[in-house]
């Protein structure tokens, strides 16, 4: 069985194109949409100094602050 692995931006399959443009985007400033793993919408929250995006089946992930 072969996982998937799925943009975190466009919420696309990685093996879809380039997602080059999505990596760029999300290193300046946003967050994440898209669960890497499954490709669920992620609440996501924004605060002053960081972010966090949560998966509800994956959980919690963060920005370096």
């Amino acid at each position: 069985m072969i996982a998937l692995v799925y943009c975190s931006f466009c919420g696309k399959e990685e093996a879809d194109g380039d997602h080059a443009v999505c990596r760029q985007r999300l290193s300046v400033i946003d967050p994440p949409r898209y669960c890497p793993a499954c490709a669920r919408r992620m609440v996501v929250q924004v605060t002053p100094d960081g972010w966090t995006a949560r998966c509800s089946r994956h959980g919690e992930t963060a920005s370096a602050r």
